[in-house]
């Protein structure tokens, strides 16, 4: 990974256009491609970003850049779509890389273990025809939750969260780009499937493709009360 702190300013071009002044920002640059830009604030969320597949070049300013005080530029490109991000360096005050080694990914805390193993036993919630394949199906950035098959034949990978968020939505899209380079797999098809879903969450699954379930823990654990129903 590394990690540099400039001022620098960005422009995001492709699927929306956006921009980012000039201000002093955290740039980290993580080992599977992926570019993203930090403020002191914002708690974890990046103010922009560039997912992988994507590659970054860099190359040394135009006479214009110099003038504006433009030391580098830094074009990054996605490899499967027209999205750019390129960013302008003025002054760095630090530039360092780090080998974190392999992750063991996340650990699932209790309730979201148990939704994992139930949704694997009771495959059929995500459709008529669906068969498991595994549970924790590994990939180079961590294990999808459940790999599967649907009626057709085709692959589908589920990720599962005790509450769905957009970052659920990001993980998910990670794995289905490195699943989709298999020939063995391809196409693979994604699930979002959660006890709830914000609706940011799904309209960003849905723009990408990526079906939504929501989970009724309760009845999947064979507890739900009918009789305490209203409706």
């Amino acid at each position: 990974m590394r990690l540099v702190v400039a001022r620098c300013s960005a422009r995001y071009t492709g699927r929306l256009t956006a921009h980012l002044p000039l201000a002093t920002r955290l740039l980290v640059v993580k080992a599977d491609g992926s570019v993203l830009l930090h403020s002191d604030g914002g708690s974890y969320k990046p103010l922009n970003w560039m997912s992988p597949p994507c590659a970054t070049a860099v190359r040394a300013p135009d006479a214009e850049a110099v003038e504006r005080g433009v030391t580098e530029v830094w074009t990054v490109q996605h490899q499967k779509s027209d999205d750019r991000l390129e960013i302008e360096l003025h002054e760095v005050a630090h530039d360092s890389a780090h080998d974190l080694g392999v992750d063991p990914g996340l650990i699932k805390d209790g309730v979201e273990a148990h939704l994992q193993e139930l949704l694997a036993a009771q495959i059929e919630l995500l459709g008529a025809g669906h068969t498991l394949v595994r549970r924790e199906y590994m990939t180079a950035i961590g294990p999808v939750d459940i790999l599967a098959r649907d009626g057709a034949g085709g692959t589908v990978a589920v990720e599962i969260k005790r509450r769905g968020d957009i970052d659920g939505v990001e993980q998910l899209t990670r794995y289905l780009d490195l699943l989709n380079r298999d020939p063995l797999l391809t196409p693979v098809r994604g699930v979002f499937a959660a006890q709830e879903i914000k609706p940011q969450a799904r309209v960003l699954a849905t723009d990408r493709g990526i079906g939504c379930l929501v989970l009724d823990y309760d009845a999947m654990r064979g507890v739900d009360d009918v009789d305490s129903r209203l409706f």
